[in-house]
């Protein structure tokens, strides 16, 4: 395996790992779970706090619901295949963007 593979990989696994954490950390101190709906709150200034957040936790937040569609609602394999996608190519990039943030930051070497 060449090792861009393994940094991808590598990026991968740390974007969800990031994502699970921070929904399951909102849902501990919120008492619900984290969704797109925080965009649509009432005042504008927290809708737009809520973006940073979204960002980052979206990967488990389309995978949790779509799992959950697939047993309830009966969906189809290709709508579960692209949402995997979907999900798997933006926990690469925050993956990325959070392992870039912490070799700037001095943490990795």
């Amino acid at each position: 395996m060449s090792p861009e593979a393994v940094n991808s990989f590598f990026s991968l696994c740390i974007g969800f790992a990031f994502a699970g954490m921070l929904a399951s950390g909102y849902q501990a101190f919120a008492r619900r779970p984290a969704g797109f709906g925080l965009l649509n709150e009432g005042v504008v200034a927290k809708a737009f706090a809520a973006v940073p957040f979204l960002v980052f936790a979206a990967p488990f937040i389309i995978m949790r619901n779509t799992l959950l569609g697939a047993r309830v609602e009966r969906r189809r394999f290709e709508f579960v295949m692209m949402a995997t996608v979907i999900a798997g190519f933006w926990s690469l990039m925050s993956g990325t963007f959070f392992l870039m943030t912490l070799r700037a930051a001095g943490v990795l070497a």
